[in-house]
């Protein structure tokens, strides 16, 4: 989220966004760039790690303190938050849940939940926080989310997951077995349409699990941007924006937590088909 001025009035609008879309990146060598594979994003790597860490810990700590009396507000929250998804959980996988299914499932809402309210804070403050630290213009991407390497990291563990259980489950024959025998039967003449067929859905399974978060953020982010480059035109560009701008943000809580309830539901269901038979 942008402030209502832009901070930086030497910067033409496209090198605003440009700055702000850009990461404070890395290549092997120590060379500050941003493309390449071998490429670390360390506002991506240290935003995502330390909020994953807070609100995990924060859970951890409530939980410690929980007792059989009266709850405090605190742990009402937390308890309603456990019970919202071990009800979603229960709903879809009908295994034992609270070994794995249910953890993993709050863990991932609550972990994208944050990442995603970062796109709250006016990258204007940000720029000038990270600036203020690693001196002038200075990168940094407080949006883990909107990096397309987070979603597909966060979809490719679900991916691993679910090759894991479904072997765990029906054993490795079971499970080669289901790649060249399901759905068209197990006559060999229909081996290669069976395996095209489970490859198709074994790869569309994590582009769209990781695309659908990444876009929907990504477009969020370029919004605000926009929305607060109009607020920096003048008196007229200032009302507009202001408006739009919290018009948007309301919106926008919703786009947040639909985006994290989505990926966890998608987490749940694949890990949930891991387990059961063609």
């Amino acid at each position: 989220m942008t402030t209502e001025h832009a901070q930086h009035a030497e910067l033409t609008p496209s090198e605003y966004i440009a700055h702000h879309l850009s990461f404070n990146a890395q290549g092997v060598n120590g060379n500050a760039t941003s493309e390449g594979f071998w490429v670390l994003h360390y506002d991506t790597l240290l935003t995502s790690v330390v909020l994953g860490l807070l609100v995990m810990g924060l859970i951890w700590w409530v939980a410690r303190g929980a007792t059989a009396g009266v709850p405090t507000k605190r742990q009402a929250f937390v308890e309603l938050l456990f019970g919202f998804v071990d009800d979603q959980v229960k709903n879809i996988f009908h295994g034992n849940r609270h070994s794995f299914i249910a953890p993993a499932a709050l863990t991932v809402f609550v972990w994208v939940l944050v990442m995603n309210a970062m796109d709250f804070l006016p990258v204007d403050h940000v720029a000038n926080v990270a600036s203020a630290i690693g001196g002038e213009h200075t990168k940094w991407r407080i949006v883990p989310t909107s990096d397309i390497n987070t979603t597909f990291a966060l979809a490719l563990a679900v991916w691993f997951l679910m090759i894991f259980f479904s072997i765990k489950a029906k054993g490795l024959g079971g499970w080669i077995h289901e790649l060249f025998c399901a759905p068209f039967g197990s006559n060999p003449l229909v081996w290669p349409a069976n395996f095209l067929f489970n490859l198709i859905e074994y790869v569309s399974k994590p582009l769209s699990h990781s695309l659908r978060l990444f876009g929907n953020m990504y477009a969020g982010e370029i919004i605000f941007l926009l929305l607060g480059m109009w607020a920096a035109t003048g008196l007229t560009g200032t009302v507009a924006g202001a408006v739009l701008g919290a018009g948007w943000s309301i919106f926008h809580i919703l786009i947040v937590a639909l985006q994290a309830f989505i990926f966890m539901m998608l987490t749940v269901v694949y890990l949930a088909m891991a387990h059961e038979s063609h």
